[in-house]
């Protein structure tokens, strides 16, 4: 027979705080809920229950006036004054497990397809970036398959590139052939701010049938509430934490930073942030560390992180590019001057730059591409000349030699969408040409 003590289970119970907040609705301005009565904290979630009495999800985003300032992470359709807000006492998170595989999930981790995911890990949403003394250096290099890349561009496990470029140049393109050829484990693609018909296009047409095989996609349209296009980026970065704490190799692609950053814009202006520099807020760039700053090495795995940069203008100094170029570990322009000649992927080898390549590379290697960099540089700078007609051979012996070598250089460089090439094949057809 069980001996109960009752006294100390009483004595337990007593000790308990037993507590239930309730506030109402007092306002709503623009995409922002004030509610009067509750005491919550920046990034709590809420329920705000509208007058047919379904829960509407928000996050805690600020105050005013002791007021909590709400966003919600739907519509705002059905909400009046004195609609009662429900505080939850928890941040949002996700499940992570295996059969997140080949699904297509919202900014919030839910599946598109109404299928349900049992089980997992719960991961949170915003978390801290990995002590950066506990990160393994990177010491190996992570094969693309794209050979401009993989020749003049080496990536590293664990390393951060963004990829700048304007509107129509190839940036979705090319994170397609990356995610078809790379050699990593796991893909997690995050499409922030996307138009609706292109999510399509780029899970069939870019990505395909062996891309999704071993690819998870977090999709928020441009469509979406701002607060839900925001944490798409974040459910991705914490979908692929997972992966890495499980020692895989893990590939995140997002597309795009740019409209990351707007829609945090969205979300600083609503609350009453003051705009800075052309109109992005001061949030905007202490936010764009703060995720980046999550992908990398840990002790068990890497995940290597391929950010696009949407630039305005093709203006590549414009604020968001500025800030992205000073965070990541590497940039890979591409030109839209290269894409209008049909040279595909139009990857700028002369503007591009990998940090990590003179660490990873071998030095045959390195040599080779310098090599290659200075006649194909030595060209661009004779080019206007030889087009038209005005310079003549035997006038410069390096411009001779960039001549001869030109052709084979182009082709090198320009890669079919479904061409594979594998590392090894592109980097010993780079030492026996340019060595």
């Amino acid at each position: 027979m069980l001996n109960i003590d009752f006294d100390a289970l009483i004595s337990k119970v007593k000790e308990c705080e037993c507590k239930y907040e309730e506030g109402v609705v007092s306002k709503v301005i623009g995409l922002t809920i004030e509610v009067d009565g509750i005491k919550a904290f920046v990034g709590e979630v809420c329920l705000v229950y509208n007058e047919k009495n379904r829960p509407i999800t928000c996050e805690a985003v600020g105050f005013r006036n002791n007021n909590v300032i709400l966003m919600p992470l739907g519509e705002l359709e059905g909400i009046s004054p004195g609609c009662r807000v429900v505080p939850q006492g928890r941040h949002l998170g996700i499940k992570c497990s295996d059969a997140l595989f080949g699904k297509v999930l919202d900014g919030l981790g839910n599946p598109l397809d109404n299928s349900e995911i049992i089980g997992g890990t719960a991961y949170k949403l915003d978390a801290d970036p990995p002590d950066p003394l506990r990160r393994r250096r990177i010491k190996d290099i992570l094969p693309t398959g794209v050979r401009a890349i993989d020749g003049f561009l080496t990536c590293g496990e664990g390393q951060r590139v963004g990829i700048f470029a304007g509107s129509g140049v190839g940036k979705s393109t090319t994170l397609g052939m990356i995610a078809r050829e790379a050699k990593a484990d796991v893909n997690v693609i995050a499409l922030i701010g996307e138009r609706g018909r292109e999510v399509r296009d780029f899970l069939e047409k870019d990505l395909g049938e062996e891309g999704m095989k071993k690819s998870i996609i977090v999709c928020a349209t441009s469509d979406r509430p701002a607060l839900v296009r925001l944490k798409g980026a974040f459910t991705a970065t914490a979908i692929a934490e997972y992966f890495r704490d499980q020692g895989k190799k893990v590939i995140l692609m997002m597309d795009s930073v740019t409209r990351f950053a707007m829609a945090q814009r969205e979300v600083g202006l609503a609350i009453g942030e003051p705009p800075a520099t052309k109109g992005y807020t001061p949030s905007v760039f202490a936010m764009l560390p703060r995720l980046m700053e999550r992908s990398g090495t840990s002790e068990k795995g890497s995940i290597t992180a391929f950010y696009t940069v949407l630039v305005d203008g093709d203006d590549f100094n414009e604020p968001i590019a500025d800030a992205v170029r000073g965070i990541l570990d590497g940039h890979i322009v591409l030109s839209r001057a290269l894409a209008a000649k049909n040279h595909f992927p139009a990857i700028d080898i002369l503007s591009s730059v990998s940090r990590l390549m003179s660490e990873i590379a071998d030095e045959e290697h390195k040599t080779a591409a310098s090599n290659a960099r200075d006649l194909l540089a030595t060209y661009k700078n004779a080019e206007d000349l030889i087009n038209i007609g005005a310079y003549v051979r035997g006038s410069n012996p390096k411009i001779d030699l960039a001549l001869n070598y030109y052709g084979e250089l182009e082709s090198y460089l320009r890669q079919g969408i479904k061409e594979k090439s594998e590392f090894i094949e592109s980097i010993s057809r780079l030492k026996r040409t340019f060595m």
